[in-house]
């Protein structure tokens, strides 16, 4: 199938469509919640799914609490694979820097809480009051 890939400066999209397909989200559902939420930037400002982005903008996307800060280098319409995807950012030095820091950081230090689903068993409960000194 042909991609193609508009480059020119006053090419256009929806902002919720080009993280579509540029592969930051698997849905464009998900991609413009993400967008109503207030997780992506375009120049600093928040914006709405209707927003156009633009080639040469700058966005700020924030994914599990990880920001990537790209610059948009493309614009297609439609989805296609990993490779064509990665032709139409370009991610900037210092958050490619923070985003592996963050990762190392995760591999290092994992959060107590996530290894619990659900409500405590009884033996999960007798040990949190004997700590808290509950009971």
């Amino acid at each position: 199938m042909n991609y193609k890939i508009s480059t020119e400066p006053g090419a256009r999209l929806r902002i919720d469509k080009w993280l579509w397909a540029a592969r930051f989200f698997k849905t464009r559902s998900l991609a413009a919640d993400a967008v109503e939420k207030g997780r992506v930037r375009i120049g600093g400002a928040p914006v709405k799914p209707a927003k156009d982005v633009r080639v040469g903008d700058l966005v700020d996307i924030e994914i599990e609490r990880i920001v990537w800060q790209v610059q948009v280098l493309g614009i297609c319409e439609v989805r296609g694979p990993a490779s064509v995807a990665q032709t139409l950012y370009a991610e900037t030095a210092d958050s490619r820097e923070r985003r592996t820091a963050e990762l190392e950081r995760r591999k290092t230090y994992r959060e107590p809480a996530a290894e619990l689903h659900g409500r405590p068993t009884k033996r999960d409960r007798r040990i949190i009051d004997k700590l808290s000194g509950g009971g």
